[in-house]
C-alpha cells in the first residue's frame, strides 16, 4: 500500500501510521513509536539510529509527513464506509489493535468476540474447536459472576438466578441447582407452549373477525328484509298508517345502526389485538431463536407476563345466519287484523320489538367437564325406532348387539336395515351426553326425528344425509359423517361426549379421558329439534351404553 513510493504502515507496529514521522533514510514510523525508540536508543551527540536499516541520523527526527497524514485520513475514512469494520450498531472484534473490524462470532467460553482473521484459530485448533460459538453479542460480561469473575453455567432454580461454580459451592449450597443449558431446554419447551397458544389466540380471533363480518351482513340483511315487509304492508293503508310505517322504518334503521357500530367497533379492537399478538409472536420467536444459553434465561426472566385476550371467543358461540329482525314483520303483519286500534293503542309494543332485537355475544361453550356437566341431558333409546337385532337394557340406556331378533312388533319409526336407535327425547338449547361404548366400532350420531327409517338407502343411515350427523368411532381412528366424510385426529378412548347448542347451531364433540379432548365441531343451522341416536356394528356383544351423568361425582 504506497504513493509515491511512501509506504502507509509504520516499520514498528506495522499497523497504518498515526501522526507519521519521517526519519533521514526516509523510513515511515507513528510518532509514539519512533518517540518510545528514539529515548531508549540514544547515543552521545544526540545521535539516533533508524530501527529498519540502523542508519545513524541526527537530530531527533521531527519532520511530519503532512501529506501522509491526509491520505491516512482518507484511507480511515474509507475502512469506515467498508461493511468489514465496526459500526455503531456493531459488535467490535477484541483482538483488532488498531481500527476496529466488526466481530462475526463471540465465543461463550473465551468469553471474547472475534472477527473472520482472529475466529481462524477457533476452526483450526482442535481444543478451540470445542468452544460454544454464537452470533456476535455485546453482553457478553453479563454471563461474568460479578462476585467471582467466573463464567455462570449454573442456573439456581431456588433463587431463580444465574450462578458460577463458585457460588454453588457458597452462597447456593444446598439449592435446587441445573445447568444453564438444561434450564434454558425448561424454559424453551414452556416457550413453545406459550407460542402455540399465542398462535391459537390469533387464529381465533381471525375467525371472531370473520364471523363478526358475517354477522353484519346478516344483520344488514335482515333488516333490509324487514323494511321491505313492513313497506309492503304499509302501503296498503292510510295515510295514518302509512306515517306509522316509516317512523317504524326509523326504528329498525337506529337498531341496526346502533348494532352494526358496536360490532364495528369491536371488529377494530380484534384487529388490532391480532396486530399486538403477532408482534408479541415475533418477539417470542427472537428469544426462541436466541443461541445464548445465559442470554435465553435472562431475556426470558425479565419478559413481562404474556397478554392475554382481553375478548372471549366468539367463533364458537352461535353467531350465525339469522333474521335478527324477524320479529318485528310477525307484529307488523298482527296490524293488519287490527289497524286504527293497534297503531293508536300498541304502537309502543312495537317499537319495543324492535328493541328487543338482540345481536349479543352469546355465551361461550363449557372449557371444562363440570361447565359441560350443568348441561348434562338423560338419554333413554326409544323401543320403537330400535333396530330388531338390538337389545336394550338399562332403562333403554344401553344396546347391546344381540344373538337373534327380540320379537319386537312392526313400528313406522323402526329402522328396517341398519343396527340404529334414536332417544325418546327431543334435543334443543344446550344439551351434553356422554356415550361409553365396547367392542369393535360404534356410531355416535343426532338426526331429525324425520329421517327416513326403512330401507337401505343413505336416507336412512345416520351421517349419509342432510338430516343427522354421526362421529364414526373406532379404537384407531375418528370420522365424522355428514353427507361427506371429514377425518378427525383425537386420542383414542371408549368414551364420547357429545355438546349441543341447538339455537347457536353447534354440535361438538369430545374424547373423555382424564381430561376433555375436541374431536370436531359443527357449525349450522338446525331447522328440527335433535334425537341422539347411536349405531352398532354387527359383532355380537358390542354394546354402547349413554351415561348417567347426573349421579357421577
Amino acid at each position: 500500500m504506497a504513493e509515491g513510493g511512501e509506504a502507509l504502515l509504520c516499520c514498528m507496529c506495522l499497523d497504518p501510521l498515526e501522526e507519521p514521522l519521517i526519519v533521514p533514510c526516509g523510513h515511515n514510523y507513528c510518532r509514539t513509536c519512533i518517540s518510545v525508540f528514539c529515548d531508549g536508543e540514544e547515543e552521545a551527540n544526540n545521535i539516533y539510529r533508524c530501527p529498519q536499516c540502523k542508519k545513524r541520523s541526527s537530530p531527533r527526527p521531527v519532520r511530519v509527513r503532512h501529506r501522509l497524514a491526509e491520505l491516512l485520513e482518507e484511507l480511515e475514512r474509507s475502512r469506515i464506509q467498508d461493511d468489514s469494520y465496526e459500526g455503531p450498531e456493531d459488535v467490535a472484534c477484541d483482538f483488532c489493535t488498531r481500527t476496529k473490524v466488526k466481530a462475526s462470532k463471540s465465543c461463550l467460553v473465551c468469553m471474547a468476540s472475534y472477527c473472520e482473521e482472529h475466529l481462524e484459530l477457533h476452526h483450526e485448533v482442535a481444543p478451540l474447536k470445542r468452544h460454544k460459538l454464537v452470533d456476535p453479542s455485546k453482553k457478553l460480561q453479563e454471563n461474568i459472576c460479578s462476585q467471582h469473575d467466573e463464567v455462570m453455567k449454573i442456573f439456581c432454580r431456588t433463587d431463580q438466578q444465574c450462578i458460577c461454580i463458585l457460588c454453588s459451592m457458597e452462597d447456593h449450597k444446598n439449592h435446587d441447582m441445573v445447568s444453564a443449558a438444561g434450564e434454558r431446554s425448561e424454559k424453551q419447551r414452556e416457550l413453545q407452549e406459550s407460542r402455540a397458544e399465542m398462535q391459537k389466540n390469533i387464529q381465533d380471533r381471525k375467525e371472531d373477525l370473520e364471523l363478526l363480518e358475517q354477522t353484519m351482513k346478516n344483520i344488514n340483511l335482515s333488516a333490509d328484509q324487514t323494511v321491505e315487509d313492513i313497506e309492503n304492508i304499509f302501503t296498503e293503508l292510510i295515510r295514518l298508517t302509512l306515517r306509522k310505517s316509516f317512523e317504524l322504518q326509523k326504528e329498525v334503521r337506529s337498531k341496526q345502526k346502533t348494532e352494526v357500530s358496536r360490532l364495528r367497533e369491536l371488529q377494530v379492537e380484534l384487529e388490532q389485538e391480532i396486530i399486538e399478538l403477532k408482534k408479541r409472536d415475533l418477539e417470542l420467536e427472537r428469544l426462541f431463536l436466541t443461541e445464548d444459553h445465559l442470554q435465553f434465561i435472562l431475556s426470558y426472566s425479565s419478559m413481562s407476563a404474556l397478554s392475554t385476550s382481553t375478548h372471549p371467543s366468539i367463533i364458537h358461540q352461535g353467531w350465525g345466519p339469522q333474521n335478527y329482525f324477524e320479529e318485528v314483520t310477525a307484529v307488523v303483519s298482527e296490524l293488519t287484523d287490527h289497524l286504527f286500534h293497534i297503531l293508536m293503542d300498541d304502537w309502543n309494543k312495537v317499537c319495543q320489538t324492535v328493541e328487543n332485537v338482540d345481536v349479543s355475544v352469546p355465551p361461550p361453550e363449557p372449557t371444562s367437564r363440570a361447565g359441560f356437566l350443568q348441561y348434562s341431558q338423560d338419554i333413554t333409546l326409544d323401543p320403537n325406532t330400535a333396530h330388531s337385532m338390538l337389545e336394550l337394557s338399562e332403562g333403554n340406556r344401553k344396546v347391546t348387539v344381540s344373538r337373534g331378533d327380540q320379537s319386537r312388533p312392526d313400528h313406522p319409526h323402526r329402522f328396517t336395515v341398519y343396527a340404529q336407535a334414536l332417544s325418546t327425547e327431543a334435543l334443543t338449547g344446550r344439551c351434553y351426553w356422554e356415550v361409553d361404548w365396547t367392542g369393535t366400532m360404534v356410531r355416535v350420531a343426532v338426526a331429525y326425528k324425520s329421517i327416513s327409517r326403512a330401507g337401505n338407502g343413505n336416507e336412512c343411515v345416520f351421517g349419509h344425509n342432510d338430516k343427522s350427523w354421526m362421529l364414526f368411532c373406532t379404537h384407531n381412528k375418528y370420522i365424522l359423517f355428514h353427507n361427506v366424510q371429514t377425518c378427525v385426529s383425537g386420542p383414542q378412548w371408549s368414551r364420547i361426549g357429545v355438546y349441543l347448542d341447538h339455537s347457536a347451531g353447534i354440535l361438538s364433540f369430545y374424547s373423555i379421558t382424564e381430561t376433555m379432548t375436541l374431536l370436531h365441531r359443527v357449525h349450522t343451522t338446525f331447522t328440527e329439534p335433535l334425537h341422539a341416536g347411536v349405531q352398532m356394528c354387527w359383532n355380537q356383544g358390542d354394546s354402547a351404553e349413554f351415561c348417567q351423568l347426573s349421579q357421577e361425582p
